[in-house]
């Protein structure tokens, strides 16, 4: 029988099945686990049940909240005739990051993809042609990844809300094609907002 420590293999495979974190990192933060003190470590534990149990997402735009409604969207200053249709929450922190848009969310949980079976029902479309039911909102922000995907959900929702009246309009991408908006500097994601087009 080989050398073997089942609770620390099991912790590095745990650590192993989060994105972006290969064999070599996962060991590497088993190893600080077990060289945190006892008290740390349930810190640590605690962290992440407290959050698994309390977080949830936002009634009106499907954010991450640890209430009813997220703070962007119950902040009374916040812009209500603009919302920024984005596919993470993720996407959220990036825009907040510039401090340059002052509008509301709307995070889709994904993007339409028939080959991985998602299809636009998977998505929390119904919610968003709810919220421009009242007539408020005047624009909305397709900011989607440039992907096949982004741009086939951002098409798929443009068809849907231009008969309703409302500007739709594209984030101009200073940011490449296949990017991610999450690890866009905050200047590039400016510009980009700053630059959006008419769909």
């Amino acid at each position: 029988m080989g050398y073997s420590l089942l609770p620390l293999a099991k912790l590095t495979e745990h650590f192993e099945r989060l994105p972006g974190i290969g064999k070599k990192s996962a060991q590497r933060l088993a190893f600080h686990i077990l060289r945190m003190p006892e008290e740390e470590a349930r810190d640590f534990a605690d962290a992440i049940l407290e959050a698994r149990e309390k977080i949830g997402y936002c009634k009106i735009c499907r954010n991450l909240t640890d209430g009813d409604c997220c703070p962007i969207c119950s902040d009374p200053t916040r812009d209500e005739t603009t919302i920024c249709v984005v596919e993470d929450p993720k996407d959220v922190i990036a825009f907040e990051r510039t401090k340059e848009y002052h509008g509301l969310y709307h995070v889709l949980g994904g993007l339409i993809s028939p080959m991985d079976g998602i299809g636009p029902e998977a998505l929390s479309i119904k919610e968003l042609m709810a919220r421009l039911g009242d007539g408020k909102v005047r624009e909305v922000i397709m900011a989607t990844n440039p992907t096949v995907e982004g741009e086939a959900t951002a098409m798929y929702l443009s068809r849907l809300l231009k008969p309703l009246g409302v500007l739709v309009t594209r984030l101009a991408y200073g940011i490449p094609v296949g990017g991610s908006l999450e690890y866009a500097d905050e200047v590039t994601l400016y510009r980009a907002l700053e630059g959006r087009n008419t769909m």
